[in-house]
């Protein structure tokens, strides 16, 4: 059965190729589009709401350089993935169609940047989440207080922005997995037919 996938696969020649980057830019524009606007929207409620872009625990500053580089990486791979149906149009038409060095630095772009951008995310959730048990550990273990004071201590508490915050980098994580394993397949599926791509111009 796997033999005959590769087989097929191999078969298919740019013109499939080029549908599979078509489908799969689209695909991953989207997804990016649509799931990325979430955590937008979400801080965008808090913000209307708590009149507050952060929750009252004290930040650290990686976190916030992290997340904006996250954010940043994001619309780069959005832009990318958009790239994606433009050069798919290219691979189809064979007066047009790059070398298969040039689609394959291509496709290795957004896998690096969509990886970069998971390990940021990750980075960011893996500390806030930590930052929040640290919090709920060190209050009284009968239940969540909404407000906590220990002596001449500021006050501290876990609000729902807290929460907002979480789950917005957890959306951020869904979408750069999903472009991460999208750029792995367009990466197969170039590296399958690279031998029919014509060649690189001499220099």
């Amino acid at each position: 059965m796997l033999k005959k996938l590769m087989e097929s696969l191999q078969q298919s020649g740019t013109q499939s190729l080029a549908k599979t980057f078509s489908r799969l830019g689209r695909m991953g524009f989207w997804v990016q589009i649509v799931v990325g606007s979430l955590p937008v929207l979400l801080m965008g409620y808090s913000f209307i709401f708590t009149r507050s872009h952060s929750g009252p625990r004290a930040g650290l500053a990686i976190v916030e350089y992290l997340t904006l580089a996250s954010f940043l990486i994001l619309i780069f791979t959005i832009v990318w993935f958009h790239r994606h149906t433009r050069l798919a149009q290219r691979i189809a038409d064979p007066q047009a169609c790059p070398p298969a060095s040039s689609v394959i630095s291509s496709v290795w772009t957004g896998l690096i940047a969509s990886g970069t951008g998971l390990l940021f995310s990750m980075t960011v959730m893996m500390i806030e989440t930590g930052h929040l048990l640290f919090y709920f550990l060190a209050a009284p273990q009968g239940g969540v207080p909404v407000i906590q004071t220990t002596g001449t201590s500021p006050a501290s508490w876990v609000s729902a922005v807290d929460m907002m915050s979480l789950m917005a980098l957890s959306l951020l994580v869904f979408a750069e997995l999903v472009v991460l394993i999208l750029s792995l397949w367009l990466l197969f599926r170039t590296m399958q037919v690279s031998a029919e791509f014509p060649p690189a111009p001499a220099q």
